[in-house]
């Protein structure tokens, strides 16, 4: 975006932002109840979801979005899952964007005393089960922006994490490629 983009272009910026930014803000939603239909709807069809080596990872829209139908993730929403994330980084260029995330996994706390608070109850709070820093790709389609490719890795004090956070400071920082508008 430039001094000189005209109000077309610049509406289309903010619209695209505000695309963007509800893709990534559905996730949650879409991950602690199942919605594998809305899942498949965010993803292209030849779409990749890298989970590191620690977990699986699935390749095609189908595959990702059927991971929240497993018993193993049906169980853990049972428990009360919860996907949080704060405002990403989005940086675009054209027809293809970079969203940088941070995404953190809680579940209630089962041990410990109850705490009570003042007009929203009681209760034994939750347990942060990890935080990952997470780099997603999309493209605009005709139907929308569409996940591309994600991956993840857990914010864990190893490399890979902080490369993925690094790199969103440095579209940022260099003006090139797809850049933060």
């Amino acid at each position: 975006m430039t001094a000189n983009s005209s109000l077309e272009e610049r509406i289309r910026a903010i619209e695209d932002r505000l695309e963007i930014y509800n893709v990534i803000a559905s996730h949650p939603a879409s991950a602690d109840t199942g919605g594998d239909a809305h899942i498949a709807a965010s993803w292209v069809e030849d779409g990749v979801f890298d989970r590191g080596e620690a977990l699986t990872s699935a390749r095609g829209r189908q595959a990702i979005a059927k991971q929240v139908l497993s018993p193993d993730h049906q169980a853990a929403i049972a428990r009360g899952l919860a996907h949080f994330t704060g405002l990403p980084h989005v940086a675009i260029s054209g027809d293809t964007a970079v969203v940088t995330s941070y995404l953190a996994i809680m579940v209630p706390q089962t041990e410990g005393n109850a705490v009570e608070v003042p007009n929203h109850g009681t209760s034994k709070g939750f347990r942060i089960h990890r935080i990952t820093a997470n780099r997603w790709h999309l493209v605009r389609t005709p139907q929308g922006w569409r996940i591309k490719q994600r991956t993840l890795r857990p914010l864990d004090g190893s490399e890979p994490a902080r490369e993925i956070l690094r790199q969103a400071i440095t579209l940022s920082a260099s003006g090139s490629g797809a850049r933060a508008r």
